[in-house]
């Protein structure tokens, strides 16, 4: 049996995205999504062929177990058989890993050690390494590193307003996440709009339980809103984005909290869930104000809303041209009373949505949302997977033929 399949796995802070997928075409055989990892509202869902299943995942309720069940799928298809490599999204690479790399021992203690900088996602990229070593011995395993796309990023945007030394002897920088999403939707609009990628000019605004916007010029990200770690930006799910540091110091100082506390609080306990009080899922979030007009809700959407906005005319700045707005990821693609709340903040920018366009694209429709006398508005439904499994595919073949 032929051994031209990549696996990937996308393991997010509360879910697990994996895809079979044919690298030279996009071609996925089979898909699925564990999401609300970590509660007991865990599920998973898996498409094959023409079939759907969901079903809720037993306690622990984490992405060990479901990446357990997408193996026992994987053995009764006998589909793991045509299984070529494994492509991981890892989300935090550093300055050291710029381009996809083979795993090997070094290369897992890295992502390990910059744990540290991305608490929430390296350490659930490393389950999924761990785990797929031990059911596909023989197989290569690469990381595709979510800052790899950000690298292009001028020093000017990168550069903390702190000691240079910081940066040169620690790499106290800022990188950006979300990599792999942005470069796939900046592609797959240029294609849209029939217009050069290398002649282009997006923002992008990746939103899910992580969020962040991007300014991409030319094919080339030149500014994005996360930084050294995935807590800086926009307000997202669990994360409390930009914050005045000196917020730390007053926890620490009066308020007794240790260093942990801060790190676990801005981390997990912040955000939508913070300011709601509800959860950090947005479609809980919407419910409790549509159908209970909850003040805490509207405030956490307001907030939520408002800080994209801003973020999104603040990237502007960093272009000469703007060719579109892009929205993507779970919130971006299906949420139209969020992207409606976002765009209407923006109408200085000439961005104005139309709402029966907005309402028709949602769970996997992409297209305009944008008004006739508007700049370009589209959603995109990102394919990260896609990009890993080509990157994947094509560092595996360069290595192979190095070898010939």
């Amino acid at each position: 049996m032929k051994k031209n399949l990549i696996l990937v796995l996308n393991c997010g802070s509360s879910s697990l995205k994996f895809s079979l997928i044919k690298p030279e075409n996009g071609q996925t055989l089979l898909s699925g999504l564990a999401e609300r990892l970590l509660s007991e509202q865990a599920s998973i869902k898996i498409k094959y062929q023409v079939q759907t299943t969901q079903t809720t995942l037993q306690s622990p309720f984490d992405h060990q177990t479901a990446i357990a069940k997408l193996v026992d799928i994987l053995v009764t298809h006998e589909l793991n058989l045509q299984i070529f490599a494994i492509g991981h999204r890892v989300v935090h690479g550093g300055e050291n890993y710029s381009m996809p790399t083979i795993i090997n021992e070094e290369v897992k203690n890295s992502i390990d050690e910059l744990s540290k900088l991305a608490p929430l996602h390296n350490p659930a990229n490393l389950i999924g390494i761990n785990a797929s070593e031990e059911v596909f011995l023989d197989t290569p395993q690469v990381a595709v590193f979510d800052t790899a796309f950000h690298q292009t990023m001028p020093s000017k945007a990168f550069i903390y307003g702190i000691p240079y030394a910081l940066y040169k002897d620690h790499g106290i920088r800022r990188y950006g996440f979300h990599g792999t999403s942005h470069y796939f939707v900046a592609r797959e609009t240029a294609k849209t709009l029939d217009i050069p990628l290398d002649k282009s000019s997006f923002i992008s605004a990746h939103l899910g339980n992580g969020c962040s916007v991007s300014a991409i010029k030319n094919g080339k990200s030149v500014d994005t809103s996360l930084g050294f770690t995935p807590l800086e930006g926009v307000m997202m799910g669990t994360r409390s984005g930009d914050l005045d540091p000196g917020v730390i110091f007053h926890l620490i100082n009066e308020l007794g909290y240790t260093a942990d506390n801060v790190s676990h609080l801005l981390n997990k306990e912040s955000g939508l869930l913070g300011v709601s009080g509800i959860s950090n899922d947005c479609r809980e979030i919407e419910e409790a104000w549509l159908r209970d007009s909850n003040p805490r809700a509207k405030l956490a959407l307001d907030v939520f809303c408002y800080r994209i906005a801003k973020s999104i005319a603040s990237l502007s700045a960093s272009l000469t041209s703007l060719d579109a707005l892009i929205f993507t990821g779970g919130i971006g693609e299906n949420s139209n009373l969020i992207r409606q709340c976002i765009i209407d903040q923006l109408s200085l920018l000439n961005f104005h949505v139309s709402n029966d366009k907005n309402a028709l694209c949602r769970f996997g429709q992409s297209g305009h949302i944008n008004t006739d006398n508007s700049r370009n508005i589209l959603v995109i439904p990102t394919n990260e997977e896609w990009v890993i499994a080509e990157q994947t595919s094509q560092l595996l073949s360069n290595k192979n033929s190095s070898k010939v």
